[in-house]
């Protein structure tokens, strides 16, 4: 084979060794010293490239410590956590295997974290692009336990109802009953939402023991844009 011919798939190998060792670096030093204790957690951010579910002209971004906001159909703007964000929130939903979860958004990437650890994985996005971007992704992986679907972020998926975990990959200002629904009798749902009037949002797991609710619990400040469908309900004034 000529040199020519080899050169390509030498780039990509020395582009796939660069962008490993980028998640080395991100496991190391963003994820590891805050908290993040979960190894097999851990083992999944080694082994997922994220840079899979982010446009070629964004692939650079994928393991800054920042918000990656991607665009959809009709330029719609999508924001993917931040890394850390995004384990703590994973970490905080206590995955096992043999459960399923609802992804609310996340392009994908959480659900490919996700499949390593769980039995079944169901991605629900209402943007087609964003959908269809999230699937070739899990194709890449070869991973065939995430299912993606589209609709209304805000309806989940009761057709695959139960869930054990539901994550909102977002801020929600309302519409979380009709999620918290579609939890097991010991499920839990973590999203961004702001616990009380004046103070800041944050990362909170809702739970819920033998069927009712049973609380909620802030994991740490985040911030996030609000999904469509979680929107404040509009008041009127007469």
């Amino acid at each position: 084979m000529s040199e020519a011919a080899v050169a390509p798939a030498r780039r990509e190998t020395d582009e796939a060794a660069a962008m490993a060792e980028r998640r080395r670096t991100m496991v190391d030093r963003q994820l590891r010293p805050f908290d993040i204790t979960d190894a097999p957690l851990l083992d999944q951010f080694l082994a997922t490239p994220r840079e899979l579910f982010l446009p070629e002209n964004q692939a650079n971004l994928a393991y800054s410590d920042l918000a990656v906001t991607i665009r959809g159909v009709s330029d719609r703007a999508r924001t993917l956590l931040p890394p850390l964000v995004l384990a703590r929130m994973l970490q905080g939903c206590a995955p096992r295997p043999g459960e399923k979860a609802l992804v609310i958004g996340g392009a994908g990437y959480s659900a490919a974290l996700l499949a390593g650890l769980l039995d079944e994985v169901i991605v629900l996005d209402n943007d087609p692009e964003l959908a269809r971007r999230a699937v070739a992704g899990l194709c890449a992986l070869g991973i065939a336990n995430a299912k993606v679907e589209t609709g209304p972020l805000s309806r989940g998926a009761p057709h695959h109802a139960p869930f054990d975990i539901i994550l909102v990959e977002g801020a929600a200002d309302s519409g979380l009953e009709s999620l918290l629904d579609q939890l097991k009798p010991d499920g839990r749902l973590l999203a961004i939402v702001t616990p009380e009037s004046g103070a800041g949002r944050q990362l909170v797991r809702f739970e819920r023991v033998d069927g009712k609710a049973a609380g909620d619990r802030p994991l740490l400040s985040a911030g996030a844009p609000v999904l469509e469908g979680f929107e404040k309900a509009q008041t009127f004034a007469f």
